[in-house]
């Protein structure tokens, strides 16, 4: 199995970066191929925010092109449901982290697996339906993580599944890539492909899933025996968006079709690092949420719309059409660093904040995609940003700290944590960095996405 697995996975990789040339393997000539493999060292950590940008522009490129592209998504795609979700109901809830320390710009938590489990640092993505950790033997290669690689031998409850199960006809809507079938031993492989060329490859498999304080039989995921690119020191991923796969919606049959999260403050200059940050599956108790429509685009229906309405900036919404904010979609990500806007908003929203803060602090180059800088720190410059909100359909809104408006990129230079969309057509994205210290939730039973303040620090 272990020369087959490797014949496969050669055969994929030679047609990396494109994900639609992998969809075709000719399983005959893969098993006749016996070439010797060598595996190029990709950078795992983050050493700069110029490198955590281009890798969040690579991300947001790929986002544009699922929606841009035909994957047929719609027909296998968990739906969104009209279900009420009952107040009172169970959630368990684990920590959720900045990713600096691992290497990473997005946020991880620790999961276990296996019986009796091993845990392991885990990113976690709303953009994304399928979860994988780095499993022995690495038949191939697997990145360094912090801590051991998970050991399915060592395992009572693990097992692979055969290709003839219904999560490996499941794949392609949670990987954009079709499975692969190894016909000696009937095992279903999988391959995830992502932005920025990481990838991960291996076999579609079930285990126990050890989750804060509560536990899942049966939990699907893949065991990766190649894996690599900009996972940092990971051990893999968990996928929370709306596709039958994702870890949400498989917790969903004990903690119903919501979550809630609250991502800390992290920045590689923050003099005021963050904490308190949660993942959470289930109903939250919080009543302080203002909500908005969770929408759905049949491009792409595994990500999470919603619609903005307007900007204000002291209190004044934007001189803007209220076209502008709807020419094209919006969604809500945790794997995305900087918010995009659609060209007019940003434009508008640039001018005016430009126009408060250049009259204290001189104006700087533009850094990476971040295009309107200043020299000051964020600590200084935070004193004169003006209150800034989003404001979406409905009620929802995100009334932004300074810390969610200006970032610091090098020392004694901050920008505006905002870009402009440079082609009409792509989405509008809500990134992390204004996502911080809001308690948000998804109510994905309920259709809608609640915002409060003060979740975390």
């Amino acid at each position: 199995m272990g020369m087959l697995f490797l014949c496969l996975f050669f055969s994929a990789v030679l047609q990396l970066p494109g994900t639609s040339s992998i969809r075709s393997v000719n399983q005959e000539l893969i098993k006749q191929l016996k070439l010797p493999l060598y595996h190029h060292a990709w950078q795992t950590s983050l050493s700069s925010l110029s490198e955590a940008l281009a890798l969040d522009d690579a991300r947001v490129k790929f986002l544009n092109s699922r929606l841009t592209n035909n994957n047929n998504l719609t027909a296998s795609a968990h739906p969104v449901s009209t279900e009420v979700l009952i107040d009172g109901k169970d959630s368990v809830t684990v920590p959720l982290n900045p990713g600096q320390s691992i290497g990473v710009g997005n946020y991880y938590t620790r999961i276990g697996v296996g019986t009796p489990p091993t845990y392991h640092l885990v990113v976690v993505d709303t953009g994304s339906s399928f979860s994988w950790i780095q499993c022995e033997p690495c038949a191939v290669y697997c990145h360094p993580q912090i801590g051991a690689h998970f050991n399915p031998s060592a395992s009572a409850t693990y097992r692979r599944l055969p290709c003839g199960a219904a999560q490996c006809g499941s794949l392609k809507t949670a990987t954009l890539n079709s499975p692969m079938c190894s016909s000696s031993s009937n095992t279903c492989i999988y391959t995830a492909t992502y932005g920025d060329q990481s990838f991960s490859i291996g076999y579609l498999s079930t285990d126990l899933l050890t989750f804060g304080s509560d536990t899942l039989p049966g939990f699907v995921f893949g065991c990766g025996q190649d894996n690599d690119g900009l996972f940092g020191k990971s051990a893999g991923l968990v996928g929370l968006a709306k596709n039958e796969l994702s870890m949400l919606s498989q917790l969903s049959a004990k903690y119903g079709k919501a979550f809630s999260y609250c991502l800390p403050t992290a920045s590689l200059l923050s003099s005021k690092p963050g904490g308190g940050g949660f993942l959470s599956v289930g109903v939250s108790s919080n009543s302080d949420y203002k909500f908005t429509p969770m929408l759905s685009d049949s491009r792409d229906p595994t990500l999470y719309f919603l619609k903005m309405s307007a900007i204000s900036v002291s209190g004044e919404t934007l001189n803007v059409a209220a076209a502008d904010y709807s020419t094209v979609p919006t969604i809500i990500d945790s794997g995305t660093t900087i918010s995009r806007l659609a060209s007019p908003v940003y434009s508008a929203l640039r001018e005016k904040l430009v126009k408060i803060i250049s009259a204290k602090f001189k104006t700087a180059e533009a850094f990476s995609i971040l295009d309107a800088c200043f020299t000051g720190s964020s600590d200084e410059i935070s004193g004169v940003v003006p209150p800034v909100k989003l404001i979406f359909e409905g009620g929802g809104e995100l009334d932004l700290k300074p810390e969610n408006v200006v970032i610091e990129v090098e020392k004694g230079t901050s920008c505006l944590s905002f870009a402009g969309n440079s082609n009409l057509r792509d989405i509008a994205i809500i990134g992390n960095q204004q996502q911080q210290t809001f308690d948000v939730f998804y109510d994905v039973a309920g259709s809608r996405i609640g915002f409060a303040a003060g979740g975390c620090r």
